[in-house]
């Protein structure tokens, strides 16, 4: 597995994000769900298998991931920008995509806006709204408010722990994320917990509010 970083510019800002290489042959792009925890190593094991067969790649999405987060309005047009630039600089013409949760929806879309850019697509887990959407059983006046407040430089990481705390975490892995939740305890717990606390990072753990 070769590890690196890629730059990209949105509005002026500057994203560094994380992808991960390995393999030779047919590419095969992996994308990870958008969430407040996935990130591109979600897909290392899968990865590993496909690798002696494809090259495939793997990468955070902006807003995501290990690294820092600028403070960005996130919302579908950067997303799909976004994945507009990794299939034309970074995995050009892949053989396959694989992609989970909201990825889905933006290859789908992207599939859609530019036939033939891509070969096989496959979906993991496919949603095309946020959860807070879905049990509210669709979008409410006081979504944009929340949003509005998690921005806010005092009140918005203090609204952004009471979602992120360890107890919600698991909470939440065992409800929908992982079909065992004893997954999600010592090590990766701590790794995802780590992720959740990267600077910047609640402006996008809030964007599927704004998407969907």
């Amino acid at each position: 597995m070769h590890s690196a970083q890629l730059t990209w510019t949105w509005h002026g800002k500057t994203v560094d994000l994380g992808f991960d290489t390995s393999g030779q042959g047919p590419t095969v792009l992996l994308l990870p769900a958008l969430s407040s925890i996935p990130t591109r190593r979600e897909m290392w094991p899968l990865q590993e298998r496909l690798s002696s067969h494809y090259r495939t790649v793997s990468v955070d999405w902006p807003g995501f991931g290990d690294q820092a987060r600028p403070a960005i309005d996130w919302n579908p047009a950067a997303y799909a920008a976004f994945l507009e630039y990794i299939l034309d600089a970074v995995a050009p013409s892949p053989h396959a995509i694989i992609a989970a949760g909201h990825a889905a929806t933006y290859a789908l879309a992207h599939a859609c806006a530019r036939p033939g850019s891509f070969g096989r697509l496959v979906l993991v887990a496919p949603t095309w709204r946020g959860p807070l959407p879905t049990m509210m059983n669709g979008r409410r006046p006081f979504f944009n408010r929340l949003c509005r407040f998690v921005d806010l430089p005092v009140l918005g990481p203090l609204l952004y722990r009471l979602n992120v705390n360890r107890v919600v975490v698991r909470f939440m892995a065992a409800g929908h994320v992982y079909a065992d939740p004893a997954r999600l305890s010592g090590e990766r717990l701590r790794e995802k917990l780590a992720v959740t606390r990267a600077r910047g990072s609640r402006f996008a753990s809030i964007s599927p509010i704004r998407r969907f």
